[in-house]
């Protein structure tokens, strides 16, 4: 059994590259995956181990960096490890919107899974889904909207828009695109601003189905693709040819190809990737059956 991590921190980071490499190396070292990112704002991560691995990696990290604690934090479990490889990477921003925050300018605005139901079923509140529109349709919150927004950067041009006595309850995967969001909104004068705390995977790990105004599942940036309530995994793949969530009704579409195509990109794609997609599903394929290791293969050990 593998246990996941995620979390971040907005924190004043300096020395990134020296950073980077003693993230890297004990990484490695501990055989622990996954990806973080640092900026000088602060980090953003989701990794995964052995518990007791994870647990000393999680405590190498903040020593590190020198971080008391994250500002949010995550856990699930998954029987196979849901990353290929450790990844660390220098960005400007830990959110790409265009501004930096820092732990001291922002209020506290966040909102219990517990008390998020009252808030978002008051007719006044607009629920504000902050993802990408690929994450919005494997699921949301019943009535949310979403900005249609594929680069995050573009979010400030949507969130501008917005009505400014109207009470906003934003959301997104583990709560770091919000934390960004909302902080925008309070420099541009909006007084009632809200964020799910931790996330949809807090909500998800903390309500129980059937007090949830949750539908469909939660897409995720790992191999196990989306979780559902109890964040266990959930029923979707990843297409290879667009690399976008299929769900089972979709791969009974005639445009769906395992390895290839699916729905959203069968039409786009030329004869010559699809050939050369097929060629690497047969690889796979043959290294299933010959008992061999491939790229793709998910770790159950």
């Amino acid at each position: 059994m593998f246990e996941i991590f995620g979390f971040y921190k907005f924190k004043k980071l300096n020395t990134l590259k020296k950073n980077k490499i003693l993230l890297q190396d004990f990484l490695v070292k501990k055989n622990i995956k996954g990806t973080i990112i640092i900026a000088n704002e602060g980090i953003n991560a989701t990794i995964s181990g052995k518990p007791l691995d994870l647990k000393v990696a999680i405590t190498k990290i903040k020593k590190i960096l020198d971080f008391k604690n994250f500002d949010s934090e995550n856990s699930s479990k998954s029987k196979f490890q849901p990353f290929h490889k450790a990844k660390i990477k220098i960005k400007n921003e830990v959110v790409p919107m265009g501004l930096t925050l820092s732990s001291k300018n922002k209020k506290d605005n966040h909102v219990d899974p517990k008390k998020w139901n009252k808030l978002i079923a008051d007719k006044e509140t607009l629920v504000l889904d902050s993802r990408k529109p690929f994450e919005y349709e494997v699921g949301t919150f019943k009535k949310s909207v979403n900005p249609d927004v594929v680069n995050f950067r573009e979010f400030p041009k949507y969130l501008n828009k917005l009505d400014k006595k109207k009470p906003i309850a934003m959301f997104c995967t583990g709560g770091i695109r919000c934390e960004k969001a909302s902080f925008f909104l309070e420099k541009k004068g909006f007084k009632n601003v809200f964020q799910l705390k931790g996330g949809i995977l807090n909500y998800l790990k903390s309500i129980k189905k059937k007090e949830s105004l949750w539908s469909g599942e939660c897409f995720v940036f790992d191999n196990r693709i989306s979780v559902k309530h109890g964040l266990v995994t959930g029923t979707y793949s990843m297409c290879s040819g667009c690399r976008k969530p299929v769900s089972p009704k979709d791969k009974k579409s005639k445009k769906y190809e395992e390895g290839v195509s699916c729905i959203n990109c069968h039409d786009d794609l030329t004869q010559i990737q699809k050939g050369r997609f097929r060629m690497r599903q047969k690889q796979i394929t043959l290294a299933k059956k010959s008992g061999s290791k491939h790229i793709f293969q998910k770790e159950f050990k």
